[in-house]
């Protein structure tokens, strides 16, 4: 395993800083954009991008980011387009983890080896597939860890502890859990954050894994809310739709850049977490 997940949040502990992670919809608005966009997360303080491959059914993700899917696909995107734009930023930053989010039909389109193999060419740490229950897709892990890479699983406020439990067994390899505020789609305003950075800390606790919050943060005080009981925070749809919003290719860069700019000062004042204790 090339270890730059864990090494992120290896750095982060020593620093005791929370990670931020950030996720696009690559190809909103185009494959271009979307490189420079990244670009300007990393600069702006992300730890960890999430380059989300559009789909057309995205059953996870709340308007904002189906939006961007749509506009993404109209403009030629894909997990083509994606694996182009991930490629391009490994030859740019070679310790940044880069995440690949998205949906199983095109990865299993592709041929589900052919697909993991082109991820790990591309310069993709990790997978994190959103209808695909984690411990169900043996053809996935498989060709995963044939490939350097991880699974990262995905934990919400119905899973039960017999759910975490078998984390241990599959996902030992999987550099982090993330862990979903609530049961619902992207882009919820109304996630119960102190009820979900409590419920990191006991997953971090049981699985021995670092642990992210996503869904539902939006701006600083809601990342720092969720912070206080996990190792980062993920923050997605309101990076979508400061794109969504802006006018032109500058004030898209410029608001993606003041935003993560102001989510990375307010997680600063957060202390890390101690580490997990290895299984």
């Amino acid at each position: 395993m090339n270890g730059r997940i864990e090494r992120a949040f290896a750095r982060a502990r020593d620093a005791k800083r929370k990670l931020l992670v950030t996720y696009l919809c690559i190809g909103d608005p185009n494959e271009a954009e979307s490189l420079a966009l990244a670009k300007a997360c990393v600069d702006a303080g992300a730890d960890i991008l999430e380059l989300g491959s559009p789909f057309s059914d995205p059953t996870a993700d709340g308007p904002v980011i189906a939006r961007a899917s749509e506009r993404s696909i109209a403009a030629g995107g894909g997990l083509t387009m994606t694996l182009r734009v991930a490629t391009a930023l490994r030859a740019s930053y070679t310790e940044l983890p880069l995440v690949l989010f998205g949906y199983y039909n095109p990865l299993y389109v592709r041929g589900t080896g052919k697909a993991v193999l082109a991820a790990r060419e591309a310069g993709i740490d990790a997978l994190l597939v959103v209808d695909l229950p984690f411990g169900h897709g043996d053809e996935l892990m498989t060709a995963a860890r044939a490939n350097d890479l991880r699974v990262v699983p995905l934990v919400a406020p119905t899973s039960t502890d017999a759910h975490v439990a078998r984390l241990l067994q599959h996902g030992a390899d999987a550099g982090f859990v993330y862990y979903v505020s609530v049961a619902g789609v992207t882009g919820n305003a109304a996630a119960p954050l102190l009820e979900a950075a409590a419920r990191a800390t006991q997953v971090r606790a049981q699985t021995g894994l670092p642990v992210v919050i996503g869904f539902g943060i939006d701006g600083p005080e809601k990342a720092k809310l969720a912070a206080r009981g996990a190792d980062g925070v993920v923050v997605g749809t309101a990076i979508v739709r400061e794109i969504e919003n802006a006018t032109s290719p500058d004030a898209r860069i410029a608001n993606v850049k003041a935003l993560v700019s102001c989510l990375r000062t307010a997680l600063d004042g957060e202390s890390a977490p101690e580490a997990p204790h290895p299984r």
